[in-house]
């Protein structure tokens, strides 16, 4: 039997898949928040839009195919012709192709591929956090030229989320994103967070500041509650703008409730 716990440790190279088996949860919509980022965010669209022959690769896609077929569902709206492969480390979860999608054997190796883009959701986080950085590196030297990376976690219900964006040189930014009305306050993420992050979560580290900040600018914005848990936040965020935090900017209307800042704002101490 698979070992499910927390802190696994996979190792590279020996003509296998890198990776271990992790539980597999997964469900409908799990990763819509990440999903809907994705299609709208300016870099990831120039990437699918500008190659000839777009490829995405879904790492560690647990024991449903589900969340792989929506992303390339979704993918689809902006480049109808992507290729999307789904990889897993387990054998017995290997499936024939199913919406458009085909599943083949693999990890944070590729299984050989070159994609534009990759993801994985909720992998990492059962790895042990030392290997986090060894499993970026795999993905990373294996993208196309200009490749970018997706990895993050959330919750079993897909209602927070927090996942980084990666490229070529490393983290570029984080991303949380909440669904309004089920979260309290915006340091409610942080059980969440990627694994490079979840245990830095302590006073005098960047992303315990951001979060603080996030709370107080949430709790001074209470008076904007009775119009909602959206209006609200959109005027914490401008809070946390007029103070300073280099928050990317949300270029339309969202159902979500959502922080993304660069990479540099939030990355551990030495």
């Amino acid at each position: 039997m698979a070992d499910h716990a927390h802190n696994l440790h996979a190792e590279e190279g020996r003509g296998r898949p890198f990776g271990v088996i992790t539980r597999g949860t997964t469900g409908y919509n799990r990763l819509r928040r990440s999903d809907r980022w994705a299609v709208h965010h300016p870099r990831v669209r120039e990437l699918l839009l500008g190659a000839p022959s777009p490829l995405a690769v879904d790492v560690g896609y647990g024991a449903s195919h589900t969340t792989t077929v929506e992303w390339a569902a979704r993918l689809r709206t902006v480049r109808p012709d992507i290729e999307v492969v789904g990889l897993e480390i387990d054998p017995e979860r290997v499936l024939p192709p199913q919406g458009g999608v085909r599943f083949e054997l693999g990890g944070f190796e590729l299984a050989g591929y070159r994609p534009q883009l990759v993801r994985a959701f909720n992998v990492l986080r059962q790895y042990d956090v030392g290997q986090v950085e060894q499993a970026w590196e795999s993905v990373l030297r294996r993208l196309a030229p200009g490749g970018l990376f997706i990895e993050g976690t959330c919750d079993e219900i897909g209602r927070r989320a927090a996942w980084l964006l990666l490229d070529e040189h490393g983290p570029v930014s984080l991303t949380l994103a909440w669904d309004p009305f089920d979260v309290a306050a915006p340091s409610d993420l942080a059980e969440r967070l990627p694994k490079v992050l979840i245990h830095r979560n302590t006073p005098g580290e960047r992303i315990h500041a951001l979060l603080s900040a996030a709370d107080d600018a949430w709790n001074r914005a209470a008076g904007w509650e009775p119009y909602g848990p959206r209006v609200r936040w959109r005027n914490a965020r401008q809070q946390l703008l007029d103070e300073g935090w280099p928050i990317e900017p949300v270029r339309r209307n969202l159902r979500d409730n959502i922080l993304t800042v660069p990479w540099d704002a939030v990355a551990p101490g030495a």
